[in-house]
């Protein structure tokens, strides 16, 4: 037997050997352990809070700051419905408050939701024709008008007319070149429509574009008729245009002898009723 002498004579303990003494041993981290106050543990609450009890704690309290930083007015998939309860549209659930509803757009069946809609969109807008962007104009002080010389042509065969323009531009941009257009006497708004002729329109910055009013004929723009030229030393633009003539052809006017007609033979009968 093993006596204890501590303060006068106790009980006897039996000794279990030292297998019991080395269990009996406290070690020093847990000498100063409060197990009353842990962390998350209030004095007198009892336990440590289970892992469920964590997660209701933590959704409360971002169901709280989400009321308090989110703004439902700007979220385009809520509805209150004439129940008074609130629809989402996007995954077609219902919600009796606010709260519940914040909490169903931060679970994972909405932002499922919300990244197939995107990838959706997405596909969809590479689909659709884009709009142009069109660059801004460029505005450039107008200096005047550029000096021009017009000379009516006429070929000695064939009598085809033509008119040679020569258009001067002594403080034209550099790298630019001049450019024409014929435009219909109906587009143009400076004076009244007129059939009869069409307007030939050069254009180069910083000059201002002039028109010239020229008879209302086809052009020919087969080779060897029409032509222009730019001589980037002289800074002279040359354009020369030719106009298609058009002779009328009379048609023979049959004459009457008698009964007959006096020109292409009439058609049998059997060759008409085929006709």
């Amino acid at each position: 037997f093993f006596f204890q002498a501590e303060d006068g004579i106790r009980d006897s303990v039996a000794s279990r050997g030292l297998g019991d003494v080395y269990k009996r041993q406290v070690h020093g981290d847990q000498k100063n352990m409060d197990f009353q106050n842990r962390g998350g543990s209030r004095p007198g609450a009892g336990p440590m809070p289970s892992r469920e009890d964590s997660n209701i704690e933590r959704k409360e309290r971002m169901r709280r700051m989400a009321m308090d930083t989110i703004d439902l007015t700007k979220d385009p998939y809520i509805i209150k419905n004439h129940l008074g309860t609130f629809e989402c549209r996007l995954c077609l659930t219902l919600h009796s408050t606010e709260a519940s509803y914040l909490s169903h757009t931060q679970g994972k069946k909405h932002q499922t939701n919300l990244s197939r809609r995107q990838q959706k969109e997405m596909k969809d807008a590479q689909n659709f024709p884009q709009a142009k962007i069109r660059p801004p104009k460029k505005r450039t002080v107008k200096i005047g008008r550029p000096g021009y010389r017009i000379t009516k042509q006429k070929e000695s065969e064939t009598g085809q007319r033509a008119l040679l323009f020569e258009l001067d531009y002594p403080d034209i941009e550099p790298k630019i070149q001049p450019r024409f257009r014929v435009m219909s006497s109906y587009e143009q708004k400076q004076e009244q429509p007129d059939e009869k002729f069409q307007y030939l329109l050069v254009a180069a910055e910083p000059y201002e574009t002039v028109g010239f009013k020229i008879p209302n004929l086809d052009i020919d723009f087969s080779e060897g008729k029409h032509f222009t030229y730019w001589d980037n030393e002289k800074h002279k633009y040359t354009l020369q245009l030719s106009f298609k003539d058009y002779k009328k052809k009379t048609l023979p006017v049959p004459t009457v002898e008698g009964e007959k007609l006096i020109g292409p033979k009439p058609l049998p009968k059997h060759a008409q009723y085929a006709l």
